[in-house]
């Protein structure tokens, strides 16, 4: 397989719009790496960079070492699975898997071997003769990726494949593209919207933002170690909760005061908590972070009312407010609320976060961008 390296790549189009601005991303043989963001955050328009079919305007792509920026994208040794899968409507499972290769000229029955080895793996023997109209959308998207596998690129490519399937399909879609990936031990770039797709499936996840990157990591470290509130609010589901708070000192202590509650932050959220006194900040809480608690807490308590709830089985997710803010608690099913209780939690400070409400930027954990 492949190394990928992006080095300060970027993308203007007419009338000055930038849609990528200096990536610099690193994407290790055999690894699997998800490029994540909102709608026009770059990330598609990177994916596409890497494959060849946008220009590049800024720095330079190197494949396995090879400077790829004016190199077409046949010769690039890539394949690339789209959102709408992209199949011949005309043509069977079977031709529309062996139909680049045919384009190559490859000999007849290295193609029939490759396609074979290819359906055996998606589990797709059975549907070579249908045509596309006959498939479902699961199916579909199983013939696109043995058109990839078939090609036995260097780097596979994946722009949202998952987007235009129903939840359930997307969930065994998912593993099977982990459990893929495993088995050829390819190099693989993905892109997604649905952070949860890039937590379960990828070794490491480019956050993107305003065609920026905002930071680079593995799942958990993202998760527990955000550069700052965008990534905090996006990589975790339900997300994180912010609340406006102002530090203060009271009785020789730092304080965050959220108006109808004041919570203590630790000794050494305190030591860098010393700078921000008199300002206010954006106190960072995940919904599993926040304790029930069935009378107040002596300390850190946290007393808002039951605007909404949601019981999905295993969990309920409680929306909760304060006198001007609602947060979301993930709790027990085992205990029973109702719409309009007073209810107390408690926050695990030590998972908590502040971000100055500036920059956003996370001031109490060493945060490494990448």
């Amino acid at each position: 397989m492949a190394k990928v390296e992006l080095k300060g790549i970027g993308k203007v189009y007419d009338g000055n719009v930038r849609a990528v601005d200096n990536a610099n991303i690193v994407v290790e043989d055999r690894e699997f790496v998800v490029f994540v963001g909102p709608s026009g955050c770059g990330k598609s328009t990177t994916l596409r960079m890497i494959a060849g079919l946008e220009e590049i305007t800024e720095g330079d792509l190197f494949i396995d070492g090879e400077r790829m920026n004016d190199v077409p994208p046949k010769d690039r040794n890539i394949a690339m699975v789209f959102q709408n899968y992209a199949l011949y409507p005309h043509m069977s499972v079977y031709d529309n898997m062996a139909f680049g290769l045919k384009i190559r000229k490859t000999d007849k029955k290295e193609i029939e071997r490759r396609v074979n080895e290819a359906a055996r793996i998606l589990d797709i023997e059975k549907l070579l003769d249908r045509k596309p109209k006959a498939l479902s959308g699961g199916q579909r998207q199983r013939v696109a990726v043995g058109r990839a596998i078939v090609r036995n690129p260097k780097v596979f490519l994946f722009d949202e494949p998952l987007s235009n399937l129903d939840a359930k399909l997307r969930v065994q879609m998912r593993a099977e593209i982990s459990d893929l990936h495993h088995r050829l031990k390819a190099t693989m770039i993905y892109v997604t919207h649905d952070q949860v797709e890039a937590m379960t499936m990828g070794d490491k996840i480019v956050v993107m933002k305003d065609g920026k990157i905002q930071q680079i990591g593995s799942p958990l470290y993202l998760y527990n170690h955000p550069i700052n509130k965008f990534v905090a609010g996006f990589i975790g589901s339900p997300p994180m909760n912010f609340l406006t708070v102002k530090i203060i000192e009271k009785g020789g202590q730092i304080v965050a005061d959220e108006g109808s509650f004041e919570i203590v932050p630790t000794a050494e959220q305190q030591k860098v908590l010393k700078d921000y006194l008199n300002k206010e900040m954006y106190f960072g809480v995940r919904p599993e972070d926040l304790e029930y608690v069935k009378t107040p807490a002596s300390k850190n308590n946290m007393q808002m009312k039951v605007s909404v709830k949601e019981p999905l089985g295993n969990e309920t997710l409680l929306f909760v407010s304060t006198k001007t803010q609602q947060i979301i608690v993930r709790t027990s099913p085992d205990v029973t609320f109702q719409i309009g209780d007073t209810v107390n939690f408690k926050p695990l400070m030590e998972k908590a976060k502040f971000f100055d409400k500036e920059n956003e930027l996370s001031v109490c954990d060493d945060v490494k961008a990448e």
